[in-house]
């Protein structure tokens, strides 16, 4: 484990004078840590932003550029690293070379590459991509024959791959907001969802499907339900859109993890009205107006729901 490890480590050619922009990529991020080499457009200035996560077994990636090619070879491939790069192509366009094939990524689509091997990874316009590595041995353990899936689009209407590129966007973006064993457990989610977005072994695919999809559309299904708390027109309904499923679907979810749907936005609503109550300066809040800052439209039923839940009023709470 290295000091990286468990930290978001960001980067931006935003303060970086044009002229020292690739210099500094290389020798800060493309050879520490991606060991790889950069090659601009001659035509455009050169422009990225990357912000990355390491965790035990995994690492994210999430970057946008200006056109731009990105190679690994020669003295690159000497570290003997074979971890397996899959990269998920959000914006623009990309071409992809490696094993003496040429692929084309449309936006959505995904390939899988081996750091082993020579492969570059050519920006043909502006774009965003999202990329994960994870060790060669973890890899094989669910798919059938890693040499079939090199270098192989994966269509982006795949559903797995779509909740996958969902899941590690949260998982980067949570970063070390969450706890380790949490970390761990979603570290197998995207091993799990990777499996199925490529294709995994037969005796892996029921596993994948119920611990992986099952387990990482709840996770998402939460964290839907906390950052949309808030909102009164927060529903089941509209949680099942933003996730592509059904309201049934959803409620099983939550019922296999012992809650529904309405207690565990109930819960998060009243732990954020908690929360405000112990805030400093809270006394110059009207009750009613944190209440329905948190999503309440009811103030007597915020009051019997709050005090059930905390056994005190919320006045008790902020010392009133």
């Amino acid at each position: 484990m290295t000091d990286l490890d468990n930290r978001i480590v960001e980067f931006s050619t935003d303060h970086i004078p044009e002229k020292d922009r690739t210099a500094f990529w290389r020798e800060h991020y493309g050879q520490v840590m991606l060991r790889v080499d950069l090659e601009p457009a001659r035509d455009a200035a050169f422009v990225a932003r990357i912000a990355s996560l390491a965790l035990p077994g995994l690492q994210l990636m999430d970057a946008s550029s200006s056109p731009a090619k990105i190679s690994r070879s020669g003295r690159f491939l000497a570290d003997g690293n074979d971890d397996i790069i899959v990269v998920i192509n959000r914006t623009g366009s990309a071409n992809i070379v490696s094993r003496g094939h040429e692929q084309s990524l449309r936006e959505g689509e995904a390939i899988v590459l081996s750091g082993g091997e020579a492969a570059s990874f050519h920006r043909t316009s502006m774009g965003r991509s999202f990329t994960l590595r994870l060790p060669r041995a973890m890899f094989e353990q669910t798919v059938v024959n890693l040499d079939d899936a090199l270098m192989r689009p994966i269509p982006g209407d795949r559903g797995a791959l779509r909740l996958l590129a969902d899941y590690a966007g949260w998982l980067l973006n949570a970063g070390t907001a969450i706890d380790q064993q949490l970390r761990n457990v979603s570290v197998r989610h995207v091993q799990d969802l990777l499996a199925l977005a490529v294709g995994p072994s037969a005796d892996f695919a029921d596993t994948a499907r119920t611990r992986g999809l099952r387990a990482a559309r709840l996770k998402l299904a939460k964290a839907y339900v906390v950052a949309h708390s808030h909102r009164r027109d927060t529903s089941i309904g509209t949680l099942a859109a933003s996730l592509n499923v059904t309201p049934r679907y959803l409620q099983r979810l939550f019922e296999s993890d012992g809650t529904t749907f309405s207690e565990y936005l109930m819960a998060q609503r009243l732990a954020r009205a908690h929360r405000l109550l112990c805030e400093s300066g809270a006394s110059r809040t009207a009750i009613s107006t944190i209440a329905y800052d948190v999503g309440f439209g009811d103030l007597s039923y915020f009051n019997r729901r709050f005090r059930r839940q905390y056994g005190l009023t919320p006045r008790e709470v902020r010392g009133d």
